[in-house]
């Protein structure tokens, strides 16, 4: 307990003490199943907390010791986790296969990956470090299904309407179950070895007894579907893995879809990755040399400054280095207030990242009314910055020991930086038609501009907005 007071005690030094007090009474208080894999919106939401400070508090706790991370490859049909690890270096595969959905998908980071925190044992025991302990229904809730699935409170009432039968299935071991089928598509699935045998039940109901053996291996089998009547089974398992199985007997109807069809906003890897807090203090610790995962969307903005050779002359290089050094100052901490990230600075340039296009305007419109507010106190026009804004998709990768971004995307935004003259703001179709951020400069009565423009490195003329 002692330990316990400590690490909260010096979590508030690092993060919102408001959000830290709702994490230490979380831990102390909440049951077993809320402590795994937590989803940190969800938090933030039944808590009335502001969400990047909730994500930031949260990293800060993992940091310390008082959660894992735990990145999950969701299946985008029915929300179940393909595989988890404790980095996003473990996503390794080019495509993951659903057995419940029997569809396969390439990992996209921000559609397909969560990332979840577990409070570790050091801090509170929980059923959850041990699963294969855990109830049958338990497992599915906490381990198979992701965050983002909301699962109804009266969860036990519609295993019991759509399930037909389940058992657990010691290693090794093999058993049957006696079933009678119903005129409905049914599905056989065990989600420790991912592995399902669809069964398309239709014709004429039989009295005679049918026959149907699966077996489970550490394959993840995909079994072909095979057709039986209305009547009865007998239905054999095989266990031939090193661990116990759970499998049951799903009824794939109404019932099963509208409930994995209850979702909610969870967090993921692309928005991490977009975070300053996981940045500062994962600078290294992300991404292999050698992955290369895709993102759909993301929003670009770089930044630069114009005429710094002539600063450096007019006021001197000390004057202008500091100068320099403040306005970097500012911008990072624009860009972490607006749910964004400093990937990296270029000369007297700053390349940020933000998950949606009108946190990225909201950051450049800050941005220039900061520098203008600097420029006021020094009485002249030392800053002037061009900003330029693109979104898109692009690759996450490692470049020189840092995680960066790599694709069109990015190219078409730094080029867009460079059609903007002192004090202005340029950005791309795909961001001044996203529809929170039409809403966002209609609010500030701002008309953006279009022209249309060639591109260095591009063909065809590229439409691009000015915002006043």
């Amino acid at each position: 307990m002692t330990e316990h007071l400590s690490l909260f005690a010096i979590l508030r030094q690092s993060a919102d003490v408001r959000t830290v007090d709702a994490i230490e009474r979380l831990v102390r208080d909440a049951p077993d199943s809320a402590l795994n894999r937590i989803n940190v919106l969800a938090f933030a939401a039944r808590e009335g907390l502001d969400e990047e400070r909730t994500i930031a508090a949260f990293l800060h706790a993992a940091r310390l010791g008082i959660f894992e991370m735990s990145w999950n490859v969701l299946c985008p049909g029915c929300g179940g986790v393909l595989d988890a690890g404790a980095s996003l270096k473990t996503i390794q595969q080019p495509s993951y296969s659903c057995a419940l959905c029997g569809a396969g998908y390439e990992p996209t980071l921000d559609e397909m990956v969560e990332v979840t925190f577990t409070v570790t044992p050091r801090i509170r025991k929980i059923a959850g470090h041990d699963p294969d302990t855990m109830s049958m229904w338990d497992y599915d809730r906490q381990f198979f299904w992701g965050s983002g699935v909301d699962m109804p409170e009266n969860f036990d009432e519609i295993v019991e309407e759509i399930v037909l039968d389940a058992m657990e299935l010691p290693a090794g071991e093999r058993a049957s179950l006696s079933l009678q089928l119903p005129a409905e598509f049914v599905i056989v699935f065990e989600p420790i070895t991912h592995s399902a045998q669809f069964i398309d039940v239709k014709g004429e109901p039989t009295k005679e007894r049918q026959n149907l053996s699966v077996v489970f291996n550490d394959a993840h089998p995909q079994h072909q579907t095979v057709e039986l009547r209305p009547g009865p089974l007998r239905l054999t398992l095989d266990n031939r893995t090193t661990r116990r199985v759970l499998p049951a007997v799903w009824i794939a109807g109404t019932a099963l879809h509208d409930m994995l069809g209850r979702r909610r906003p969870f967090l993921t890897a692309n928005r991490l990755l977009s975070n300053q807090t996981f940045r500062d203090l994962y600078r290294t610790d992300t991404l292999d040399i050698d992955q290369r995962l895709k993102i759909t969307s993301l929003t670009f903005l770089f930044t630069d400054l114009k005429g710094s050779t002539q600063l450096y002359e007019r006021v001197g290089d000390l004057a202008a280095y500091d100068l320099v050094k403040e306005h970097f100052r500012v911008l990072h901490d624009i860009v972490g207030a607006e749910a964004g990230a400093v990937v990296k600075t270029i000369g007297d340039a700053v390349m940020a990242t933000f998950p949606t296009p009108d946190r990225a305007v909201a950051a450049a419109l800050r941005m220039r009314e900061e520098m203008q507010k600097l420029n006021e106190t020094r009485g002249r026009e030392d800053l002037l910055l061009k900003i330029g804004i693109h979104e898109g998709p692009c690759l996450a990768v490692m470049l020189n020991d840092r995680q960066d971004y790599f694709g069109q995307t990015v190219n078409i935004a730094s080029r867009v930086q460079n059609l903007a003259m002192s004090h202005a703001i340029f950005a791309t179709g795909a961001v001044v038609e996203d529809p929170v951020t039409s809403e966002l400069m209609e609010r500030r009565g701002l008309h953006p501009t279009q022209r249309r423009t060639a591109l260095r490195g591009m063909q065809d003329e590229f439409s691009v907005y000015e915002i006043p």
